[in-house]
């Protein structure tokens, strides 16, 4: 396995470090200070992020995620959503990289009919509109996708949606103009195959959004909504791909995109082992910096570890995806969506512990950082369905033979 980043890459590497550190990173207090302006359900962008786009744009570094557009394999991308991470409410969007948006994009880059492409793909590409991914609902245990309850029923030339999701982020977002549906369309079907796939217009009649939910009290700027489905019909060219495709689309489309998470979660560790060196060499207790203490030593120690560890088996899925597709990388993905958000809420706990008060407070991201990437645990899958795959992997390997 060769990690190295290839020439694309290293540039990529070299000019989004640069953007980060002198146009986004000090562009946080502004994102910041516009949000805290205003009431929690004003979900207004804040201008700098379309003026961060627009140089972000200039500058080349652009949907970068899409391997079809930014010739970059997912071993080339892994770094760069790593440097995302150091500002993950920011950076991600300003290069079009955010999610949904970017497991969206993927579904209809690969699924999508040239119509549908036309009318969604181009837009959400060109960064003018944003969307939302609606599957989970709050009535059911939605770590197994096949419990989804949402009907999605033919009707002539339509589908009648009925049903409520919540989590669906990115609703609340003013840009945001279509949701991806997954429902079942053949409850009687085989397991597998009973969902599917539907492109809903945000301001289809009958889709009533009922509130923002918040993580771990954080309202986010795109929101994170609960939406209803009250007898919504749309045309029956918006299913992607055929009748009772929904669940193999969501696979292909979270294989990928847990290497973005789990990267940008490293990148905010590093970020929160940056803020605790930085905090130990500066800050006096007993008469010499924290950083002489052997208790703190070790802290940073631990830290470096963890995130070595875990970006090295998430660069070995991403080289397994790159090779084999998401189906051959299958355990690999299941580990890092367990050990990259293990890696990263260790280390951000220790800075916070490092910082003391301030580390608790609104003065540091840390806070808001470790709320995140606790939730992370359980979004996409939660843990407990990872390590059960691993764990019945495991067991099929030793096997007594016959």
């Amino acid at each position: 396995m060769d990690f190295e980043m290839s020439p694309a890459a290293r540039d990529h590497h070299d000019r989004l470090s640069a953007f980060l550190h002198e146009r986004i990173l000090p562009a946080e207090a502004e994102y910041e200070r516009h949000r805290a302006e205003r009431d929690d359900r004003d979900h207004s962008v804040p201008p700098v992020v379309e003026q961060l786009k627009a140089e972000a744009r200039a500058l080349g570094l652009w949907n970068l995620f899409l391997p079809s557009v930014s010739g970059l394999t997912n071993v080339d991308y892994a770094p760069l959503a790593e440097l995302t991470g150091w500002a993950g409410q920011l950076a991600p969007e300003v290069i079009n990289c955010a999610a949904p948006d970017t497991g969206n994009m993927e579904v209809l880059h690969l699924f999508g009919t040239t119509e549908q492409k036309e009318e969604w793909l181009e837009p959400l590409l060109d960064g003018r509109i944003r969307s939302g991914f609606a599957m989970t609902e709050p009535d059911v245990a939605s770590s197994d996708a096949s419990n989804i309850e949402c009907r999605i029923e033919r009707s002539g030339d339509s589908y009648v949606i009925n049903g409520r999701k919540w989590w669906t982020s990115g609703l609340l977002d003013e840009r945001c103009r279509i949701l991806i549906v997954m429902g079942k369309t053949d409850p009687e079907g085989p397991k597998h195959r009973q969902q599917s796939m539907v492109l809903v217009p945000v301001d289809t009649p009958g889709v009533e959004v009922v509130r923002d939910l918040t993580v771990f009290g954080y309202t986010d700027q795109a929101g994170h909504g609960e939406v209803v489905f009250t007898d919504v019909r749309v045309p029956a060219a918006n299913v992607i791909g055929e009748e009772g495709d929904g669940f193999a689309i969501a696979q292909a489309r979270l294989g990928p995109g847990r290497i973005h998470h789990c990267m940008r979660a490293l990148g905010a560790a590093e970020r929160a082992l940056d803020l605790m060196c930085r905090r130990a060499s500066s800050r006096i207790a007993f008469g010499r910096p924290l950083a002489d203490q052997g208790m703190v030593q070790e802290a940073i120690a631990e830290s470096r570890l963890a995130i070595e560890q875990a970006r090295l088996l998430t660069l070995k899925a991403a080289w397994l995806i790159d090779r084999y597709g998401a189906k051959g990388a299958a355990q690999e993905i299941a580990a890092i969506k367990v050990a990259a958000p293990r890696a990263a809420l260790a280390v951000i706990d220790r800075a916070i512990q490092v910082h003391g008060g301030a580390g608790v407070s609104g003065d540091t991201p840390l806070a808001r950082m470790w709320a995140w990437h606790r939730a992370m645990r359980i979004f996409d899958g939660p843990d407990e369905v990872h390590l059960r795959s691993l764990a019945r992997a495991e067991l099929r390997r030793h096997e007594p033979a016959g």
